[in-house]
């Protein structure tokens, strides 16, 4: 039997967001940017990559260190981050890696023989007279480079726009030619950002940042995150660098906008910026993005769902999930860790991560140990909420618990459903099991967890019992 996937997909002490997700051969490659757990700032690592094999996407395999920070020539000192790449495989055959650092705005490249290889600095993007993309009067700063190449061309995205900041217009779609460095045609804006978005069609869902590029049959997808920052939105032209149309919103890391299982305007989960594109993996199409943890913006975990490309060309916006690569619903028996909750929140809504009356998905240790994820700081109304498992004859559930807290945690199928088990947990400052007897319906279900009592508690894992 193979592994299950969740989500998130890598392993809890791994922290890759801004996910851009690409199929070569026979295994889907994650490049991202690089956080550390209780990092103080964004994309504190040097580049990493994992790959999975395309018919088995919860058998992850770490790659290694793919670049090193101190590689690019403004950075021998390694005192700036490197923010979030895209790659391509040039008309050469090689694969070449596109960023920026976070103190600079010109786009720098790397390349490498292989798409998880060492890769090695390659130059910056310039104009014919080397003058640097980000550096001629008028130019835009450079920011979240996304790639596609086709042919001789290589389309690149870019562009960073804040509310309030009418010196960015949005995103830039600038053209490169065949060594993959030189501009052949100059930046043009293709989708608007907040301050230029009146009459646009993207009203409220205007470029904030994020660029990212996919061709899907005749159509270029530009997929972004918007001026909201916690919604993956994309737009969609028959041409690579004009005539885009807002489409809608694919994913939030909050759920905003979903109704299936709740009200539309109700968060589910602690969102924050958002940054992932789109990749067809075998017959599926699935969209990557991250969440948050650590109640930061700063730790960041890569995430999946399957998504549906209609035939008309859209993109219905799907749930965040706890089993988004695994094909359906997770095995409604067995452990499953904390960290896996795909809702968290409490009785005070919330759509942006922080506070110190929130639950948080966190772990013990330093960054890089390698011990597995908890939900800690749960206290009176906090709720995990895990979707989805396919239940037959459940008779009983244990959860791990530690903390200084006496109170009792609920066991319901809905965030607002009928109460169908408590289980009593008392002070300890080790993980103890509990478990209570509970009847979930057969079916697929989703499993909430509440906390109602005094203190502060901390949750391991739950597990799924069948009767004998």
């Amino acid at each position: 039997m193979k592994k299950q996937a969740f989500n998130p997909y890598l392993p809890s002490w791994e922290y890759i967001p801004d996910g851009e997700p690409y199929v070569f051969g026979d295994r889907v490659y994650i490049y991202g940017s690089h956080d550390y757990y209780n990092g103080h700032v964004f994309c504190l690592g040097n580049y990493v990559c994992w790959s999975a094999p395309v018919d088995e996407l919860g058998n992850w395999r770490y790659e290694g260190v793919i670049y090193e920070k101190t590689e690019d020539p403004l950075n021998r000192e390694g005192k700036m981050c490197l923010y979030a790449p895209d790659i391509t495989k040039g008309p050469d055959g090689r694969y070449y890696l596109y960023y920026v650092l976070d103190h600079v705005s010109v786009v720098s490249v790397a390349v490498c023989d292989t798409p998880a290889g060492k890769f090695e600095f390659y130059g910056y993007v310039h104009y014919a007279d080397g003058t640097r993309l980000g550096e001629r009067d008028g130019d835009e700063p450079q920011f979240d480079p996304g790639v596609l190449t086709e042919g001789e061309k290589t389309f690149l995205y870019t562009g960073f726009c804040g509310k309030g900041d009418k010196s960015r217009s949005g995103a830039m779609a600038t053209v490169l030619g065949a060594d993959m460095l030189t501009i052949k045609e100059p930046p043009v804006i293709v989708v608007p950002g907040c301050e230029y978005g009146k009459n646009s069609g993207f009203e409220g869902h205007e470029f904030f940042e994020a660029s990212s590029i996919r061709k899907v049959g005749d159509y270029y997808y530009f997929i972004y995150s918007s001026v909201v920052m916690h919604e993956l939105c994309y737009a969609i032209s028959r041409e690579p660098t004009k005539g885009f149309t807002y489409g809608g919103v694919i994913v939030s890391n909050c759920d905003l906008h979903i109704a299936s299982y709740k009200p539309s305007a109700m968060p589910m989960a602690y969102g924050a910026n958002n940054h992932g594109s789109i990749v067809r993996i075998g017959k599926d199409w699935y969209i990557f993005y991250h969440r948050h943890t650590s109640g930061t913006w700063y730790s960041r975990q890569g995430c999946a769902e399957k998504i549906e490309i209609l035939p008309d060309g859209t993109i219905p916006q799907v749930e965040i999930t706890s089993c988004g690569l695994n094909g359906g619903p997770l095995r409604g028996e067995g452990e499953y860790l904390g960290y896996l909750a795909c809702n968290l929140f409490t009785d005070t809504p919330s759509v942006y991560v922080g506070g110190d009356g929130f639950p948080k998905v966190m772990q013990d240790g330093r960054d890089g140990d390698e011990e597995p994820g908890y939900i800690g700081n749960i206290q009176d109304g906090a709720t995990a909420g895990f979707k989805y498992f396919d239940c037959r004859g459940v008779h009983e559930i244990a959860i791990k618990a530690r903390g200084y807290g006496d109170g009792v945690f609920e066991i319901r199928t809905r965030w607002d459903g009928e109460v169908l088990g408590s289980i009593r947990v008392l002070y300890t400052n080790v993980w103890e099991e509990y478990s209570t007897t509970v009847r979930i319906p057969d079916g697929v279900q989703a499993i909430y967890i509440t906390y109602r009592g005094g203190g502060n508690v901390s949750l391991l894992s739950f597990t799924l019992k069948k009767e004998k």
